[in-house]
Parts: C-alpha cells; structure tokens; sequence
C-alpha cells in the first residue's frame, strides 16, 4: 500500500462558478442517459451518476420529532439516493466512489459514457461504506484494473485493522500496492492535489476519515461529499441533527456546518452521493440552517 502526504494549495476565499454550464466553457454534449447529470468544471467534463433510488427513511435521524418531520418531509414520503461521480479530466477518467455495485448499474453506465472499466485510472473513495465501494471488485477480481484507488489514511485504519470491515477489506484487496493513502487537508489549510485539479478536504465524524473532493479547473470550483448528508430535506435546513450511521454524530454535526457554511460562504456548487437527481447544485445560509437549490 501506497501512502502520500499533502501539501501545496491554500484554500481560501473562492468565486462563483457555474456548475451546469461551466461558466464560460460550452455545456457537455453527451447523448441522453437516464440517471446522468452532465456538467463542466472548468474544462473538466464531469458526470452525476445515479445508482439506484428508493423511498427514504427518516428513522435514521437522530432525535427528530413529529413536528420537524411534518415541516421538511412531505405527506408521501421523500427519496434517497445513490450515486457516484466521473469526472474526465485531463486525459484521465476519475471516479468518485462506486455505489454498491448492485446489478452492475454503475459499470454498465460510465460504458455508455464511452469509458470502459480498464480505462478508469484512479477511483476516489469517501469513505469505507458499502454502497461507497461495492463496485470495486467482482468475485475477488478488480473491475478497475488499471486503477489506483484512492483512500484517506484515517479510513484505512480504522476499517481494516481497527474496526475491520471485511467487505472492505475484500473490495480492495484485488488493487494490492495500487491502494494509495492519503492524509486529507483541513478547510483553510494548505492542501495539495492528490491528482491534477483535485484536492481532498477532511470532513470526518461519519465516519473517522471521511474525506470530501474539491475539483478545481480554470478557476472553476465544486465540492462532491459523500456521506456529510443522508436525508437532505432536513439536513439542510438542521445541520445540527445526524444520522444512526454517523460514527460520531457529534463530530458530523460539526462538520456538516463548517463544509455546509465554506461552500455557501465561498459560492461553491456542490453534488453529493445522497442527494436526489440531479444531485448537484448551490446552497446558501438560510435562517440558522441551509438552502440547497438544485441545478436545471
């Protein structure tokens, strides 16, 4: 296993970009693909990508009652989501976790997008949860060949020595020295890219080294998190309130706010793994809380 160190770019005040046209740059042109969301960072051409999407389930919040699941969750219910990102960049195909790998659905859809899975050259890993990573292998084989899976430090130990996750443990097994580690920059820090345009922030408390991307081209700019939210109606609005998953909820919360309070302070779209299609778009301080508006 392969670890470096990060040091280099001072994340500081930022300008708005647009996120679905890409500023200046002309919108990606891809044939229409159910559950893709194309956009440009930059010249970056990146692409939401769904997974699956089933009823939500607010049970997973801790400690909400009645009276705030009436006011942010509608009569019939809500969706949540799975999703992962590919970002083409620079001659390089880029995935931002796999989904669970259920049905073979992410595969099958970045083959659409004219990349085959030996052609994916690095996979960036939020976290070590299954539907994170579930797509990494098939049957002890790795279904990104010629990839080196990214995964911070933090994460690494926690879940294959720690806390060990077994699933895990298997999906990156068959990657061998190609498992690089990393040990992710703080907001406001200097950080340096783990690859060309891309910066890994630390937004732990989900999980201990979870970790959210900065992509960055031509002053271009947007935040992909995984797992800083899971049911979006409400976390939004109550930063403050976490998730059954959280392995430390108190820690989450005060994450959630500070990435939450950065990207609408410096005017930085975002996309997240749990947000519903389109899966990206702006947020805003709002009240004590959050406003998410979703791209078009």
């Amino acid at each position: 296993m392969k670890s470096v160190m990060l040091a280099g770019l001072v994340l500081g005040a930022m300008t708005a970009v647009n996120c679905v046209t890409g500023g200046d740059s002309s919108p990606v042109s891809v044939p229409e693909i159910e559950g893709v969301f194309p956009f440009k960072v930059g010249q970056f051409e990146v692409f939401m990508l769904v997974e699956a999407e089933r009823d939500g389930n607010t049970g997973i919040l801790i400690g909400v009652d009645e009276a705030v699941l009436s006011r942010y969750i509608p009569a019939d219910g809500f969706r949540h989501t799975a999703n992962a990102f590919l970002i083409k960049a620079a001659g390089q195909n880029i995935l931002i976790d796999t989904g669970t790998g259920a049905g073979g659905i992410i595969v099958d859809t970045i083959k659409k997008l004219g990349v085959e899975p030996e052609q994916i050259n690095a996979v960036l890993i939020t976290h070590l949860h299954g539907d994170h990573f579930g797509s990494l292998q098939i049957d002890g084989t790795a279904t990104f060949p010629n990839a080196k899976v990214f995964v911070s430090a933090n994460e690494l130990e926690f879940f294959t020595q720690n806390n060990v996750n077994q699933g895990a443990v298997a999906a990156l097994a068959p990657y061998g020295t190609n498992v690089v580690s990393f040990t992710p920059g703080e907001l406001g820090s200097t950080i340096s890219e783990i690859l060309p345009g891309i910066y890994p922030i630390a937004a732990y408390g989900h999980t201990p080294g979870h970790t959210i991307f900065l992509i960055q081209n031509s002053d271009e700019k947007f935040l992909v998190f995984g797992d800083l939210l899971h049911v979006a109606l409400v976390q939004f609005a109550l930063p403050e309130i976490s998730a059954t998953f959280d392995v430390d909820a108190n820690a989450a919360a005060v994450t959630r706010r500070q990435v939450l309070d950065y990207a609408a302070g410096n005017n930085i779209p975002i996309g997240g793994i749990h947000i519903v299609y389109p899966g990206v778009g702006t947020v805003e301080v709002e009240g004590e809380g959050f406003k998410f508006t979703p791209a078009k």
